[in-house]
């Protein structure tokens, strides 16, 4: 018989089953405890009247997890300062999507070398969103695969949605199921429609195909996730961080019905993809905040620890350290002076 099924499928690894991954690597009471704690948090400055600034900061994406440990510890002693007026939650990103080909992320590849043993790129991730958490640090990442939450989502506070996907039913089912506060990125093309959309359908009990934790195909049924918002990142018009733009987004969530609740990503198009340029959108939407705007609740800025960002693929002993090899990012000098900045400039808000 012809075959007819597989005919480009070169190779299949099976991989631990969610359950084998949680029980080889569980979570302590008290970084649980956090998780929940900042998931509660989280919720409060999306939709009451906490003050504080959410603002999700770090890597593009983590590739080197020495590197990433020593970030998370600056970062971990300047959220303590400032978390008075400031939550501080880390980008512990480990997919990474293409608009081609590329890296595609530690969970995919966290040799890189193009293996692609993605058993032990999920033990990897796992494993430094713990210490993350040990070190006091609330957790951000980006879904990307469907199936990835399974192994690691109990252990993330916030969770983004990528302008890519963000126009995906996939995505939007599974937000629907995800415990944890998710914002979902206008369209590349700078749609905010797209990204309200998607909040509205997470918000819905939604079944889909996924996996149990034994790791068996199975259909998955939800009750709709209720603490989703919008990121506005900028798309292929330009960037939508201005009052113009803002107040175009608060009208469209007031149209839609859901609470005026904003978070600005002063990264990519919003910085015409100049990381260097991150700290005067982020200036500029301080100054909206300080002028009385309550509907920006948050900030996403994308940092390391050196600037810029560094060829790949090279071989792994010629990469920087503290240096993307995705997308760049501004340094920790000037993060650490932004930050406080930041806090400096909310004192207003809290008279």
């Amino acid at each position: 018989m012809q075959k007819t099924s597989d005919t480009n499928v070169v190779e299949t690894r099976p991989l631990p089953s969610p359950a084998t991954l949680l029980a080889e690597r569980p979570k302590t009471d008290a970084q649980a405890e956090l998780v929940v704690r900042a998931r509660r948090d989280i919720h409060r400055i999306i939709f009451t009247d906490d003050k504080r600034l959410l603002l999700v900061v770090g890597p593009c994406s983590i590739h080197d997890v020495v590197a990433g440990r020593e970030y998370a510890q600056r970062l971990a002693a300047l959220a303590r300062e400032v978390a008075d007026r400031v939550m501080i939650v880390m980008r512990v990103y480990f997919e990474k999507p293409r608009t081609t080909v590329g890296w595609k992320g530690l969970v995919m590849d966290p040799h890189l070398d193009g293996s692609h043993d993605i058993a032990a790129g999920l033990r990897l991730g796992r494993a430094f969103l713990l210490e993350v958490l040990d070190l006091g640090l609330p957790t951000a990442t980006e879904f990307l695969d469907p199936i990835t939450p399974q192994y690691m989502a109990d252990l993330v506070c916030w969770g983004a949605i990528g302008a890519r996907t963000t126009e995906s039913q996939t995505h939007r089912q599974m937000a629907s199921g995800l415990s944890m506060p998710i914002g979902f990125k206008n369209g590349t093309d700078g749609s905010i429609q797209t990204a309200i959309n998607a909040i509205k359908a997470a918000a819905q009990p939604q079944t889909f195909l996924g996996i149990s934790l034994d790791g068996a195909a199975a259909a998955i049924g939800t009750r709709g996730n209720p603490d989703c918002h919008v990121v506005l990142r900028g798309g292929s018009p330009g960037p939508n961080w201005s009052p113009a733009h803002i107040a175009q987004t608060e009208a469209l969530l007031a149209k839609a019905g859901l609470p005026k609740s904003i978070l600005v990503d002063c990264s990519h198009d919003n910085s015409a993809k100049q990381p260097e340029r991150q700290p005067e959108v982020m200036r500029a939407l301080l100054a909206q905040i300080v002028a009385g705007n309550s509907s920006i609740m948050g900030a996403m800025i994308e940092s390391n620890l050196c600037a810029g960002s560094q060829p790949f693929p090279q071989p792994r002993e010629k990469l920087r350290h503290g240096m993307s090899i995705t997308d760049g990012c501004i340094d920790w000098p000037t993060t650490e002076s932004l930050v406080r900045e930041i806090h400096a400039a909310l004192a207003p808000r809290f008279q």
